[in-house]
């Protein structure tokens, strides 16, 4: 089983209330999704209501009660195998794994894209170069790996700064919002009519990211051996990290609605644009590099966030043997996971590379972020799937039990199921300005059959590896 004691002792707890706080925000405040859901209008303050009711909140109730039963390293990957057995822990940790390596790709071009701002007019001969984005995201990845192998006190302090990096520049977008609500007035009308959210298939892709943004609460209790009492610390900052994101996500929105139309904003470079137009109708255009480093530092932290946690679930499987056991290794020295640190740091600038062969800048930004989200919100099916099962299970006087108890837990975590089985089936519908939609739907969904099957295939041998190491002594062979 997961966790091995030996193994998992070996770790150092590093991460203390702070810093768990702003991981949690630096893991699910993303600049990006801000200008995403104000590319659609007044309408995505609606959604993102319904996504905080109809996800967030079923998602961090699952992760308070399940982190307090099962606290050890692993999260995701324990307790899917807790509740289902050992091929449904390994499945929901591949796909969690694999998932996040088209996230690195996309999250540090969206920097890429913010330090052309910094560099102003010397930066414009870059935007439209492929080369340019890929290798900024390649270094980025390079030295997020380094940092994150040589320690979580390293490592941390990176995740601390984009906390920093990402709460500042909305709170500065709200702010500034204000001023030019003042000065200029809205250049949106916020009506009842226009606060209506539709639903078709010209905003399904926004609908299923708008969801997607939400998600990333869960990735810290994969660390859970390195949190300091990680039973009374996941809670605490789980709640305040909470509060903060949904106030950025929503106050931020309609900050930058004031600011621009809905049609002049885009997701790639619409949260700069915004601050940009802003900071030249109020006379302060030297802001405009100053948020444009914050916003390259936050997408660092958070790139860094998400490798150092989801590299823990390599970690955990290869010490139950279902990848080799170089997995599970842990330096003498640096007290981390070293190996499954930098695996997956070289896969992502893998994807980095791949991610922009024989496409456009805006193409590879598009189908990364498409596949993360069908790829990404299959682990969330045995999540809350494994909230429901574990039900039946005594709770000790540690777990954290959710007012209401059982029924209440079950009610939001069946809320949490259908919300994910939706956005799953919204992922897979392309935007309205994809020129060849069935090709668009064939690679995502193509692409995460394959991940799928790839899993299938490792966990299969990763059982033959444990049947041999079970025979070993009775044989006496080489494994």
């Amino acid at each position: 089983m997961a966790g091995t004691p030996g193994t998992e002792s070996q770790l150092k707890r590093e991460l203390g209330f702070r810093d768990l706080a702003l991981f949690y925000v630096v893991s699910s405040l993303s600049l990006r999704w801000i200008a995403t859901a104000a590319a659609s209008g007044p309408s995505s303050i609606a959604v993102w209501l319904l996504a905080l009711f109809g996800f967030f909140l079923p998602l961090a109730a699952c992760v308070l009660e399940m982190s307090s039963r099962y606290p050890q390293e692993g999260g995701l990957y324990v307790w899917a195998q807790q509740a289902f057995g050992d091929f449904y822990g390994f499945m929901a940790a591949w796909t969690y794994w694999m998932s996040n390596l088209p996230y690195f790709s996309a999250v540090l071009y969206f920097a890429a894209g913010s330090v052309l701002f910094a560099a102003g007019t010397h930066g414009k001969a870059l935007a439209d170069q492929s080369s340019y984005f890929m290798s900024f995201a390649l270094i980025a990845l390079a030295l997020i790996t380094f940092l994150n192998m040589i320690g979580v006190k390293q490592g941390k302090w990176l995740n601390n700064l984009g906390a920093f990096g990402s709460s500042l520049p909305v709170l500065v977008l709200i702010v500034l919002g204000f001023l030019f609500w003042i000065r200029q007035g809205s250049a949106t009308h916020f009506t009842l009519a226009s606060m209506i959210p539709h639903l078709n298939f010209k905003n399904a892709v926004f609908w299923s990211t708008i969801f997607y943004a939400f998600a990333g609460v869960e990735c810290a209790s994969f660390m859970g051996g390195e949190i300091k009492n990680t039973r009374r610390t996941v809670p605490r900052a789980l709640v305040l990290a909470g509060i903060l994101v949904t106030l950025g996500y929503i106050l931020g929105t309609i900050a930058m609605l004031i600011a621009m139309p809905s049609s002049e904003i885009s997701g790639l470079g619409g949260f700069m644009t915004a601050i940009a137009q802003m900071c030249r109708t109020l006379g302060i255009n030297w802001m405009t590099t100053v948020i444009a480093i914050l916003i390259t530092v936050s997408c660092l932290g958070a790139a860094g966030a998400y490798l150092s946690s989801t590299a823990r679930l390599p970690f955990v499987a290869g010490i139950d043997n279902y990848l080799p056991a170089i997995f599970g290794r842990v330096h003498p020295k640096w007290k981390t996971p070293y190996i499954a640190v930098l695996s997956y740091g070289l896969a992502g600038m893998l994807f980095a590379f791949l991610g922009q062969a024989a496409t456009n800048v805006k193409g590879a930004y598009d189908v990364l972020v498409s596949m993360s989200v069908i790829t990404y919100f299959i682990p969330y099916l045995f999540l809350f799937a494994a909230m429901i099962r574990l039900q039946r299970e005594p709770a000790g006087p540690d777990v954290i039990r959710l007012p209401g108890g059982k029924r209440v837990a079950i009610t939001l975590a069946c809320i949490g199921l259908f919300s994910t089985i939706v956005t799953i089936g919204l992922s897979v519908i392309p935007g309205d300005d994809e020129p060849n939609k069935p090709l668009a739907v064939f690679k995502t969904v193509g692409m995460t059959l394959v991940l799928i099957v790839v899993g299938m295939l490792v966990y299969a041998l990763g059982k033959r590896r444990q049947t041999r190491a079970a025979l070993k002594p009775l044989l006496n062979i080489e494994p």
